[in-house]
Formats: C-alpha cells, sequence, structure tokens
C-alpha cells in the first residue's frame, strides 16, 4: 500500500511537473535567435510537429514538444503557410496564434499611376522582391485578361496603380495575377453604368481602347481636372484623320526596344514603332502605362469640346487651343515661360504725345 501511495505521488508530482513546464514553456516570452530576427517559412500542408520543430530550430519557442501539445488542443486552428518575421520576445502561445491568425509577413509596394510595366519591374528588382526578368515575362503573357480585355498584347495598362502588401519573395505570375485583379474590381466600379460609367458587359471589346487611351492621357497630364479635356483632344483629332503626335508614345516604343535613353529627341520622333503616334494615325496598338482612376474615367467620358491641341503651361498644367494659329501662339508661350518671361509679352508703349511748337515773336529793337 505504502508502494503505491509512492508511486502514485511520483506521478502526480511528474504530471504537475510537466504541466509546469509545459505553461512556462508556453507563457514565458522566449528568443533564442539574433537580435536582427528571423524568418520562419511555413510550408503548404506542414504538420504541427513540423512547425513545431521549424519554430524551435529557429530559436523562436522555448519547447518543440510544449508548442506540439498545445497546437493539438486546438485542432479547429489552422497553422497558416507563409513567411513570418519574428523580431522580439514572444510566449508559445503568442507564437501560435500569430500562424494561426495568418499574421505573415508583408510589406508594402506602390504601383503609381501611369508607371509601365518596366517601371513595376525595376521597383520590383531594386526592392528585392524579384528579379525584373520574371516580372516582365509575367506580364508579358495576357491570357488572365484575355476574356476581359482579348485585344490586350500583354498586362500593360491592366497592372492597375495601388499599394500592395507583399511577402519578401512573391512569385511574379501571383504578383501580376493580385494587380490584375485589383484593376478588374476597379473597372466594375468604375465603368458600370450605376457608377456613370455608361458601360455594360457588351462592351468588353472596347476594354483594350479605352485603355489604351487613358494611358495616354495619364502621361500627358498629371492634373485629373485636365485627364477629361485631354481625353476629348484626342478623340477630336482620332475622328479628323489628325495624328496624335503624343511623345509619351514614342518614349514607350523606344523603351520595349531598349533604346530610350531618358530624352527624347527629333530624331526619334520618326523611329519606326507602332508607338510612334507621330508616324501612324489612330491610337498605339496598346498601353503605354497603367492609368488610374482619374484617367479611366476620362477615357470613358471625354469632354466635348473644340479643342484640337494643347501644350504645356510649365505649371503642371496646358494651354489649349481649337486652332493651329492659336496653338502657335500658345508655344510661343510655352517657350517665353521656360526662358523665365512672362507667357505674353509686355504690351508695346503708348506712343509719345506730339510736341506743340509755339511761334516765338521778338519785338523790334527800339
Amino acid at each position: 500500500m505504502k508502494y503505491l501511495l509512492t508511486l502514485l505521488l511520483l506521478i502526480v508530482l511528474i504530471a504537475g511537473g510537466t504541466a509546469a513546464w509545459m505553461w512556462y514553456g508556453m507563457t514565458q516570452p522566449y528568443q533564442g535567435f539574433s537580435k536582427e530576427g528571423v524568418f520562419v517559412d511555413l510550408p503548404h500542408g506542414a504538420s504541427r510537429r513540423y512547425v513545431a520543430y521549424l519554430l524551435k530550430k529557429n530559436g523562436v519557442v522555448r519547447s518543440k514538444l510544449a508548442f506540439e501539445i498545445y497546437a493539438r488542443r486546438h485542432p479547429k486552428r489552422t497553422l497558416q503557410a507563409g513567411e513570418y518575421f519574428f523580431d522580439h520576445a514572444m510566449t508559445g502561445r503568442d507564437v501560435f496564434w500569430k500562424l494561426a491568425n495568418g499574421q505573415v509577413y508583408q510589406q508594402p509596394f506602390t504601383v503609381r499611376e501611369g508607371e509601365t510595366m518596366f517601371d513595376i519591374a525595376r521597383e520590383l528588382e531594386a526592392g528585392k522582391f524579384t528579379t525584373a526578368g520574371d516580372f516582365l515575362y509575367a506580364a508579358g503573357d495576357p491570357t488572365l485578361i484575355r476574356d476581359f480585355a482579348p485585344g490586350a498584347r500583354t498586362l500593360e495598362g491592366f497592372l492597375f496603380p495601388a499599394t500592395y502588401e507583399l511577402p519578401r519573395h512573391p512569385a511574379a505570375s501571383e504578383l501580376t495575377a493580385e494587380m490584375v485583379h485589383k484593376f478588374k474590381e476597379e473597372w466594375k466600379r468604375i465603368a458600370s453604368p450605376a457608377a456613370g460609367g455608361q458601360m455594360d458587359e457588351g462592351d468588353h471589346r472596347l476594354v483594350t481602347r479605352i485603355v489604351t487611351l487613358a494611358s495616354l492621357v495619364e502621361r500627358e497630364t498629371p492634373k485629373p481636372g485636365e485627364r477629361p479635356l485631354v481625353a476629348g483632344v484626342f478623340e477630336n483629332r482620332i475622328r479628323k484623320g489628325m495624328r496624335l503626335q503624343c511623345d509619351p508614345t514614342v518614349i514607350y516604343g523606344l523603351e520595349r526596344l531598349g533604346k530610350y535613353t531618358g530624352t527624347l529627341t527629333g530624331k526619334d520622333l520618326s523611329f519606326e514603332s507602332p508607338y510612334n503616334t507621330y508616324e501612324h494615325g489612330g491610337l498605339p496598338p496598346g498601353p503605354i502605362g497603367n492609368p488610374g482612376e482619374a484617367s479611366l474615367r476620362a477615357a470613358i467620358q471625354p469632354t466635348q469640346t473644340d479643342y484640337l491641341y494643347f501644350v504645356a503651361n510649365t505649371q503642371g498644367g496646358h494651354f489649349f487651343s481649337a486652332t493651329l494659329a492659336q496653338h502657335n501662339k500658345n508655344v510661343v508661350k510655352y517657350h517665353r515661360l521656360l526662358a523665365g518671361l512672362p507667357a505674353d509679352p509686355p504690351p508695346p508703349p503708348p506712343p509719345a504725345p506730339k510736341k506743340r511748337h509755339s511761334k516765338q515773336h521778338r519785338g523790334a529793337a527800339r
């Protein structure tokens, strides 16, 4: 009897000690990694045991066994796959809930309005997310929008400008899919008749044309209020059979071939490219950048205007005109402003008043 009591007491002590050890292992903060922090990548389909092994191996939890047991006590909570970053001491319990809630490591990455897929690729590489080549390869495949914009040659124009939360090393195909998904969401909101967009499901054949026009508008003016007017000018020129003569289209054609040096020259304006709107009529064969909401709305509903020309006013906006004669005057204004002079020359001084000559009579000498 005494032996059984001793054994029972020993079992109770062991159980109590184990429980205390597990409680300590899960409730006391632990950091067995360097002060720079550590990344832990949990693969899809990993078991609780393997997750506990990875966390212990990387110094995130105090006890592999304690973590595994705690995880098994919550069978309805799945430990989410992904990359996690640990930069401060955490309890095993907090680590579990971080994984169960899927608080994966993410960094913001912003696609700005008007940026091309080449711009985006360079910035992704500079941020060490992925290589420029991998992103351009994914962006060059229009499969994601084939049913939505069947005329599109690449994903250019459909990589919606926004801030995205990205893991450290996203797959390029997942990046483009997320950006295209964002475009489709925004397009549905912008272009629907309920939003004043006057588009319906049967207008998908026009999507590429509208996005292309919007990309030109985006690159021509930074002022949202001017964009419907710029779109109206382009539509007028197309209707009259006039060349658009849009410098950004020439730049884009050069950039596609790796020939843009950062400065557009007079010689470049005769560069043979389907994107050269000095040499070819109508819109280019596809978007030349990724337009934002204001430019898409402008392309859907251009301003009704008589204007056919515009030239920069050096203040971010433009001078608009309906005739070539007025346009030439506006060009002179532009060059005066560049030279630091007033846009309009000062008026000529008024003519000097004519002097009145009075006759002088000399008296006779006496």
